[in-house]
């Protein structure tokens, strides 16, 4: 599964390089779904569902993201993902933490307060992400220190939160030189790190 995925992300990153939108909609979600199988394959916990769940509903957004016309679904498929990876920290992870919660907040508000001139219609779809991604970092900064895997989960939900806001900054402010291959190359990392947390033992209530 992790050969599936590196050979598809390299025909993804063709697929980029010489705008061949075919290959980039059919290679685009295969590495999500990789380690969707990969997780699943390796525990059977409700942490590991979870995090299937995220995974498969961001290959469908990849497939959204690729099709003209689809942005708003893929951010509700995203949206959705977000959910999911929130509610598989939070299965170990009660407690607020809300200062954890502090540099994530700035950061998307600087973020939005940038990109703002541009959203237009779209602020409220926006601004509804933003609090959702913002959650969702949040939650596995909670859970960092204290539970197996937090570090490759926090790691991997920052990463998510860059390409995210790299897209944001280029769609909604400006053009970014060679965006599509930061963007892309820091999502593959993010979902490989929140996957990689569910290696190990499981945790209590989960």
């Amino acid at each position: 599964m992790a050969a599936l995925a590196v050979v598809a992300a390299i025909l993804y990153l063709w697929g980029l390089a010489f705008d061949a939108p075919a290959v980039r909609l059919l290679s685009k979600p295969v590495p999500a779904l990789a380690l969707a199988v990969l997780v699943r394959w390796g525990r059977r916990d409700g942490y590991a569902t979870a995090l299937t769940t995220g995974l498969a509903l961001s290959a469908l957004g990849d497939v959204l993201l690729e099709v003209p016309g689809h942005f708003v679904a893929g951010l509700a498929t995203f949206l959705c993902a977000h959910l999911a990876y929130t509610a598989a920290f939070l299965l170990d992870e009660r407690r607020l933490r809300l200062e954890r919660a502090l540099p994530f907040a700035l950061w998307l508000l600087a973020a939005f307060v940038w990109i703002r001139p541009g959203l237009g219609e779209m602020t409220v779809p926006v601004v509804v992400y933003m609090l959702a991604i913002g959650t969702m970092m949040w939650r596995a900064a909670a859970r960092w220190g204290d539970h197996p895997g937090a570090t490759a989960a926090l790691a991997g939900a920052v990463l998510f939160g860059l390409s995210d806001t790299l897209i944001a900054i280029d769609r909604f402010r400006a053009p970014l030189p060679g965006a599509p291959y930061a963007i892309i190359l820091l999502y593959w990392a993010g979902q490989a790190g929140i996957a990689a947390s569910a290696r190990g033992p499981s945790a209590g209530g989960r």
